[in-house]
């Protein structure tokens, strides 16, 4: 075989197995970024650091320790959003994946305007409760040094109530009459509880289809109008205590 051929047939198997190697990674890469970021690396990363977030354990009514450990995390604004998903703002609890959204309508803070969106929720009470006495609000915020927008839903700076519920950890929430701005994160006096996802100004499509839905529409206009003593089931009222 002449030395010419010799060059040809090296370079093309050089070429070939460089064109491979690159398959191969590429196929490693989209192999491993579609475990690692899918919904059960959020949910286990969240529960492998329960001890760091409650570290009594008590997560009751604590949405706002979730998002205030989140945001203190370096995450990019897409892995942020994937988190909040895997916590209820309400409860605290976490959320299992491959749970769908509830589609709910709030009332925007300082404004007339009803805001509608996705809510990740533990159990349909914790809907209801989150409708009738959170408020949504649009904030910023840089991930990564870059500045995105979002939605929060939030709730009044609960620390000055004469009656904070006893099944909550008030150091989590408050120094005082004071938030504990190490424990949770507030813009504006409200404390925020999490992420209200996919959000926008409701229409009149958006607010009939959430008052004809079984549970948002039907089994919310129940509970949010039964008194705060014969609630018995979700958080009960725990998250309502807190918030109202």
């Amino acid at each position: 075989m002449n030395t010419k051929l010799l060059i040809f047939v090296k370079n093309n198997i050089i070429f070939a197995l460089i064109s491979v190697s690159l398959v191969l990674t590429m196929n490693k890469n989209s192999y491993s970024s579609e475990n690692i970021k899918g919904e059960s690396y959020y949910y286990d990363t969240l529960a492998n650091n329960w001890g760091k977030i409650f570290p009594d354990g008590n997560r009751n009514a604590a949405g706002p320790k979730f998002f205030k450990y989140l945001i203190d995390q370096d995450l990019s604004f897409d892995d942020f959003v994937q988190f909040n998903k895997r916590y209820c703002p309400v409860s605290g609890s976490l959320i299992a994946p491959g749970s769908e959204p509830a589609f709910i309508s709030m009332n925007e803070v300082d404004s007339g305007n009803k805001v509608c969106g996705d809510m990740y929720r533990c159990c349909w009470p914790c809907v209801c409760d989150s409708t009738k006495y959170a408020k949504a609000m649009e904030i910023s915020y840089k991930f990564q040094g870059i500045e995105e927008r979002f939605t929060v839903m939030t709730i009044d700076n609960p620390c000055g109530k004469e009656e904070f519920p006893l099944e909550v950890n008030r150091d989590y929430f408050c120094i005082g009459e004071k938030m504990n701005l190490d424990q949770v994160y507030a813009v504006d006096q409200k404390m925020i509880i999490g992420l209200l996802h996919k959000p926008t100004i409701c229409n009149s499509s958006d607010l009939l289809a959430i008052n004809n839905h079984t549970v948002v529409g039907q089994q919310c206009k129940i509970r949010n109008s039964t008194k705060e003593e014969e609630l018995i089931s979700g958080m009960g009222d725990i998250f309502i205590k807190l918030s109202k």
